[in-house]
């Protein structure tokens, strides 16, 4: 009799998500997965009644990790409902620090989040600092490579291990037969694990120069919070424009002598790993990082668009306007719709009203046949009515900018293919998600000297605007306005759509990324991307199921912040068992 597997929380992510996957009939490949987001989020309900202009700040506490992104979705959403636009000052500094976020963002994950699927901290233990050093050096020209650099890291590993405080490492499958490099590649990648904790400490100050502080900047609808005079104390002067420059110096070496380096070496004992995890073969975009506004998609670095069936050659539209495109389903979700539980709704008529059916923790399993996620199933639709479960994030992008012929992105994925020695049908897989997200970070930290630059150029043309005044009055505002902010979130694509009623929210609903991925079934069946990329997958051994962290991980899952659940006495109510 086949089992399931339930590994629950998913750790290093963040949120709380619940992975159930059914085997066959041998236990060995999986049939059948379910994707449950465990926590429910409710922001969209708190913002109703508020002042518009207020919403990016309750909505960036969406997420502990995404707090930049919500902020900038909530206040393009309020412009684009009031036909507002900013000025190109305010745009480039928008761009710079979605961009800032993109590098920081994606760097972290490989690291820290995902890299650990793939590499054995505890045998880089046995690995030679002198061997070490030659393979570091043999990839890249990063200074610190030296023998007693390395060597210096494994004590520090050693004693930690030793000390029988695993800490950060913690709950890892160590000597899992599923682990491929070398001690010394391992050693390489947990010295660059930690040359990472304080470089995110460094580049993380951009947010806070731009925006006030960081974790969650400061933003405001029509323009940014921050004036520019080149003579002033407090402003955006010189000095701290030199900063900028500085960090973006410093994303660019790390991430071109050490990430995109790392990830060649380890993806090279992975191959296998290019023909799993694929899942829907439908991707989807929205478009970001305009040059010259959101009003002009032709100027944006990342395209929008479908691409169906891995069939690069045709784009199908996105319109987020057309209620009869995007909607979401709550079918095998713990809500309810005033229309039926079967019916999808586009998100400016969308509805958040919990309804938890769900077994009483702690259980066992899941019911998959009724509702069982507090995530909803958001899907595209094309013009003939036909329904599609899409994925979104850095592989769709990569995608769609390699379909649009982007220049650099076509010479990089052509050298990662042939580098790897893999065909091109290896971009559709978890290897091919994982390179994907290096490969855009190179793409748009790049682009972050040509958006500073041309910042430097409009300051010297006489140009120190950052904020437009227009339609700040509640006053001059319709007396009902809708519209929609979107953006390319590090995950993937991530709109908000409001409804302004008197000057007051009326609708606010929220569609992250991990919505479109993680969501549960459809009313018509169809697995969310999570769920399809599992199926298949073979297991070394199901009680240490690595392969599903290995695919799940490769959407950098990001459900919500995380929480405790306590009482009225602030006692626990509810214990979660890591499998």
């Amino acid at each position: 009799m086949s089992q399931r597997i339930v590994v629950d929380p998913i750790t290093r992510i963040e949120g709380h998500l619940r992975i159930e996957a059914q085997l066959s009939e041998d236990n060995q490949n999986i049939e059948s997965a379910y994707s449950s987001g465990t926590m429910v989020r409710g922001l969209e309900i708190i913002l109703r009644g508020r002042d518009p202009r207020d919403a990016w700040a309750f909505a960036q506490r969406i997420c502990g990790v995404c707090t930049l992104v919500h902020a900038i979705a909530s206040v393009r959403s309020v412009e684009n409902a009031l036909s507002y636009t900013i000025p190109p000052n305010a745009q480039l500094i928008r761009n710079l620090m979605i961009a800032a976020q993109y590098v920081h963002d994606h760097v972290m994950h490989f690291y820290h989040l995902h890299a650990l699927d793939w590499v054995d901290v505890v045998s880089a233990l046995n690995a030679d600092p002198k061997a070490t050093s030659e393979l570091a050096q043999s990839i890249s020209s990063y200074p610190k490579s030296s023998p007693g650099y390395f060597s210096d890291v494994k004590k520090q590993l050693k004693t930690f291990i030793e000390g029988g405080q695993l800490g950060i490492f913690a709950e890892g499958y160590w000597g899992h037969p599923a682990y491929k490099l070398p001690p010394e590649a391992n050693l390489m990648a947990v010295a660059h694990y930690l040359e990472a904790l304080t470089w995110q400490r460094d580049v993380a100050r951009l947010h806070a120069i731009f925006g006030g502080k960081n974790p969650h900047p400061n933003f405001l609808v029509g323009g940014v919070p921050c004036a520019i005079d080149l003579n002033s104390d407090s402003a955006l002067n010189a000095k701290k424009l030199a900063q900028v420059q500085e960090i973006i110096n410093q994303m660019r070496t790390f991430v071109d002598q050490v990430y995109i380096p790392d990830t060649l070496a380890i993806a090279d004992f992975y191959k296998e790993w290019g023909n799993q995890g694929e899942g829907l073969g439908n991707f989807m975009t929205y478009g970001d990082l305009p040059e010259k506004g959101m009003d002009d998609p032709s100027s944006f670095l990342l395209p929008a668009g479908v691409i169906l069936n891995r069939d690069l050659s045709t784009i199908h539209e996105v319109d987020l306007n057309d209620a009869s495109q995007i909607q979401e389903f709550i079918s095998h979700s713990w809500y309810d719709y005033s229309v039926g539980k079967e019916k999808g709704l586009h998100p400016y008529d969308g509805e958040t009203s919990f309804n938890y059916t769900g077994p009483q923790p702690p259980y066992e399993q899941l019911d998959i046949e009724k509702s069982y996620s507090w995530m909803k199933s958001p899907r595209w639709i094309d013009k003939q009515g036909k329904v599609y479960a899409v994925e979104v994030g850095p592989l769709a992008r990569v995608l769609m900018l390699y379909a649009k012929g982007h220049e650099q992105t076509k010479e990089l994925v052509n050298m990662t293919l042939n580098k790897l020695d893999v065909p091109v049908d290896a971009l559709y897989s978890t290897l091919g998600r994982t390179a994907a997200r290096t490969l855009e970070t190179k793409i748009i930290g790049d682009t972050m000297q040509t958006w500073y630059d041309q910042l430097i150029a409009n300051i010297k043309g006489g140009d120190t605007k950052t904020f437009n005044e227009t339609l700040w009055e509640p006053s001059s505002w319709p007396k009902q306005a809708k519209g929609v902010g979107y953006m390319e979130a590090p995950r993937g694509g991530l709109a908000h759509w409001i409804v302004i009623e008197d000057g007051k929210i009326a609708n606010y609903q929220a569609v992250v990324p991990s919505t479109w991925n993680a969501g549960p079934r459809d009313p018509q069946g169809q697995s969310g991307a999570y769920e399809a990329a599992l199926k298949g997958h073979a297991l070394h051994d199901p009680k240490q199921p690595v392969e599903i962290l290995r695919t799940i991980h490769s959407f950098d899952p990001c459900i919500a912040c995380a929480v405790h659940v306590t009482d009225t006495e602030g006692d626990e109510l509810i214990k979660v068992k890591v499998c």
